[in-house]
């Protein structure tokens, strides 16, 4: 049995990350909630350092080495910005830091990972595994492997970001986040059961890539094949064990949402709040309105995951629709 993070560790998350995470804004639209009938508070991690809450979990996941570990520095896995997170942390915090990325992961994540001042090593994520190639890299480097989700320190930091918005709007009758690996979600769960304990908490996957809607329902782990979905940022394969396990008791529901439903929340965001957010970035807002006939009237807080997306795709995207 493992022992999953408290609501404590994310308090303490907080302390450690003041003066080096934004305390980034929560925004209203009046559009959003005339057209849906809900009071939308949107928390906006795409103007957190780096461009996405991740930030919060790597700083303070490393903030956490000893000596030894600082010296040899650490090793992180992901698909762009946990990748770009781990690098700017250990930049910040003195040590240096490898990154395994997917040879298709987002040019612009990729150069803002090497521009953090990290190693960037390559694969194919249909054919090779991550976290295979990232444990054998950190023995032989004697480098301290952080997982983009997994890990207690990383759950506690992201927990942060819920900890935040109900601090400034106080409590929310339903909170949606995005969900991959189930970090986000997972920590939101803590601190939404601490300091809202009436809030409803939905984590919102691709529909292509639903493996935490389906071990939801199965109560245990499913395992699925490499998600096709321009939700980079949740092409997991599975939930982890302290994820799943703060997922399955503490959240309420897990939506899906089509990519269709994504690009749809990247325009309204683009056109209405005058904000960039990536394909994942728009997960909780597109459960949210696909939610909103059982939401008239609510307080809904949503997590705008992150804003980390190449320029010319997010064009094509929008122009394409």
């Amino acid at each position: 049995m493992i022992s999953l993070p408290t609501y404590d560790d994310v308090a303490a998350a907080s302390e450690r990350l003041a003066g080096h995470a934004h305390r980034t804004p929560v925004l209203r639209s009046s559009t959003a909630d005339a057209r849906w009938g809900a009071q939308f508070f949107f928390k906006c991690e795409n103007f957190q350092r780096m461009g996405a809450f991740k930030f919060r979990g790597a700083f303070n996941a490393l903030s956490r080495f000893d000596a030894a570990q600082r010296k040899a520095g650490a090793l992180a896995f992901s698909s762009g910005n946990h990748a770009q997170a781990v690098a700017l942390s250990a930049r910040l915090l003195g040590m240096p830091a490898v990154i395994v990325m997917p040879l298709d992961a987002p040019a612009a994540k990729v150069t803002a990972t090497r521009g953090y001042g990290a190693e960037v090593v390559t694969y194919d994520r249909f054919t090779e595994d991550r976290e295979a190639i990232a444990t054998r890299l950190a023995t032989e480097r004697g480098m301290t492997l952080i997982p983009p989700y997994d890990h207690p320190d990383v759950i506690a930091g992201q927990g942060t970001a819920a900890k935040e918005l109900i601090e400034e709007v106080g409590p929310l009758d339903a909170l949606y986040v995005c969900l991959g690996g189930g970090g986000l979600t997972s920590g939101s769960a803590l601190a939404a059961h601490a300091l809202s304990p009436g809030c409803k908490v939905y984590g919102v996957e691709p529909e292509a890539g639903n493996d935490g809607q389906q071990s939801l329902r199965a109560g245990h782990i499913v395992r699925i094949e490499t998600p096709k979905t321009i939700a980079d940022g949740a092409q997991t394969q599975y939930l982890g064990a302290y994820t799943f396990g703060i997922i399955r008791r503490d959240v309420a529901d897990i939506r899906t949402v089509s990519d269709a439903q994504l690009i749809d929340g990247m325009r309204f965001f683009a056109e209405r709040m005058k904000m960039v957010v990536e394909p994942t970035g728009c997960l909780a807002f597109a459960g949210a309105v696909a939610d909103a006939p059982a939401l008239q009237g609510a307080k809904v807080g949503v997590i705008v995951s992150g804003g980390n997306v190449d320029l010319a795709r997010y064009a094509a995207l929008l122009g394409g629709a």
